[in-house]
This record gives C-alpha cells, structure tokens and sequence, in this order.
C-alpha cells in the first residue's frame, strides 16, 4: 500500500511539472492579494450612496460584512452605473456579477475555494425580480450542495470588494468578471459580449487553448541569455510574488503597467528546459505562465523587442534568464 501511494505521488508531481496544474499545488494561494480590480474600476450606481469601507479586507469579508456577502438577494433592481450602463444590484445595492469560466446552459459554477471567497455566491432563496429585469431568475447546485441564484442560467455573484451599495469594483476583474446587464449578459459590452448561438454548446474552461506565440531565449547584449514571448518582448518576474506558496502580488493598477504573460503551449518552447515553463491560475481564474514556478509579465514600457527597460524596476523586477532564475544585472 505504501509503495502504490509513493507511486501515485510521484506521478503527481510530475504531472505538475507538465503544464498539466499550477505550480504551488494547483491552487494559488494569493493572500491579501486576491481578486484586486482593475485600477479606476470603482465607480458608483446612480447618486446618494454614502461610500465606507464596508469592513471588507483585500480578499474575503468578515464579521457582518462577509454575512451581508452571503445573504440572500432579495429584491433585483436595475440601476445606472457610470461608465457602464445599466446593471442588476440585490436588495442592498449591491451589483450582482458573472463569471465568464461558467456556464449557463446548463448552469454550473466554476467558482469554489478562494474564488468564492473573494466572489460569495448569491444563495437561491428568496430573490425576485423588478422591473426592466428580462432574464429569468433560476438556481443551480453548487459542489458543495447549496443552491446558487442564477440570471438567464448564469450563476450570481457579489464581489467582497465593493464596500459600499453602488460600488462596481469588480467589473472587468481578470477580463472574465462582469456586472450584469438587465438581460443577463455583460453590462458595459456591445451586444452583451455573448459568444455562440442558441442551442450551441458553450467552451468549457478544459477547452481553453493555450496562445501558441511560444517561450525562447535572446541574448541580449546587457543581460546575457534571456526569456522572451512569441512577440520578442522581454519577460519579468516580480519580487513581491511568490513560487512556493503561491502568491500575486501584481494587481489593480500594477496591471496597467505589468502584463500577465500568456500560457503557451510546450512544442511553442525554444531553448529553456520545457519542465520550468507551468501555467499558474490567478486569483480571478485566468491564466499565466509561470517560468520555475514564478509567474511572469511583459512591461508595457519596452516598445520593441530587446527592449529592457523594465529590468530592476523598483529594485522589484528582473528578466528571467535560460534557466529559470532572474537576472540581476543592471540594464545600464
């Protein structure tokens, strides 16, 4: 028996080594960073809300805060946000959200674990619609057997960040989080942003495909042997995340500026040891490439490739060299 679960964990840890899991255990545990917004994603419904802080931290809510997260939504109303049009909000005032990595035909939530805690899922019970609301309200089983409020078969969400009745800070979160628009698609996207046709089966999320632009190594004249994407841009990794345990310390207006590099697939790799290129899976469910297990960017202020002039940035951002480790040579 010992030697079949010695077996069993040897093969697991190469699976992990095989773009197959997130490094870190799968599952990143990104602390106080988790599901940060976008920078200037804070805009409020309509006029008279008083803003707070709500009691909410960087991640889940707590106390009587995090039970207002869970409660039931009770009423829908439909209200105007700024810079996005017309959203759905429970009894409270709170915007009601969608998770592009769900379904909802059929319905299922894709949202467990930390997920769900920086995003409660809205319970099934006692909710009704308003009017100007033209989705139909339903309710799907969540895997750890509750009920879960649906709007047009999508799975309902509220995001532990926003404080305060009228907040919309979790629209565009990861590019897969959005308020919902009064029919259930996205609010703030031209057509509601809706692939497919009625009746077509939805893409999964195992379905996702992985950008083909590939990994592989330049040398550059100042660094030496460095990583680049597909597009020649100098990739970085940051000080402040962390391989093991996993951690983000990149969000809301660090991604303006810092990039999340895209997965790739393994016949896309050129030059570096294909076990150090993973894919990690970040607080809002998208995904990164991850070099030796540390995830890594392209810096939006290197105009062409070769550029490096994000290399030692703040003291907290260096090129990652054909081996996986960051190189600390200076870029001047």
């Amino acid at each position: 028996m010992n030697k079949l679960r010695h077996a069993s964990l040897a093969g697991a840890a190469i699976t992990v080594m095989m773009l197959t899991a997130a490094c870190g255990g799968g599952e990143s545990s990104a602390g106080d960073d988790y599901g940060k917004a976008p920078a200037g994603s804070s805009s409020k419904i309509g006029d008279g809300y008083a803003s707070g802080s709500g009691g909410y931290g960087s991640g889940g809510a707590s106390g009587s805060a995090a039970a207002e997260k869970n409660a039931p939504a009770k009423q829908l109303a439909v209200r105007e946000a700024p810079g996005i049009g017309p959203v759905v909000a429970d009894g409270k005032g709170l915007t009601l959200y969608r998770f592009d990595k769900d379904t909802a035909k059929p319905p299922a939530s894709r949202c467990d674990g930390d997920c769900a805690k920086a995003w409660p899922p809205v319970p099934a019970d006692d909710a009704t619609a308003t009017a100007g609301l033209d989705a139909e309200l339903g309710e799907v089983k969540r895997a750890d057997g509750t009920m879960q409020l649906t709007l047009a078969g999508w799975p309902v969400y509220r995001y532990a960040k926003d404080a305060a009745p009228g907040d919309t800070k979790g629209q565009g979160v990861g590019g897969t989080w959005s308020a919902f628009a009064p029919d259930g698609k996205k609010a703030g996207v031209a057509g509601g942003g809706d692939e497919g046709k009625e009746g077509e089966k939805e893409k999964q999320p195992d379905e996702e495909k992985p950008a083909a632009d590939g990994v592989s190594v330049d040398d550059n004249p100042k660094l030496g042997k460095i990583l680049v994407d597909g597009q020649g841009r100098t990739l970085y990794r940051f000080n402040k995340d962390s391989a093991w345990p996993m951690k983000f310390a990149c969000n809301d207006a660090c991604l303006d500026t810092w990039k999340p590099a895209k997965p790739v697939e393994k016949s896309a790799v050129r030059g570096v040891p294909e076990k150090l290129i993973t894919t990690v899976t970040r607080p809002d469910g998208t995904k990164q490439l991850a070099v030796d297990c540390w995830p890594v960017y392209w810096f939006t202020g290197d105009k062409k490739p070769g550029d490096i002039t994000g290399q030692g940035k703040q003291g907290l951002w260096f090129a990652v060299d054909d081996q996986g480790k960051k190189v600390t040579t200076p870029a001047s």
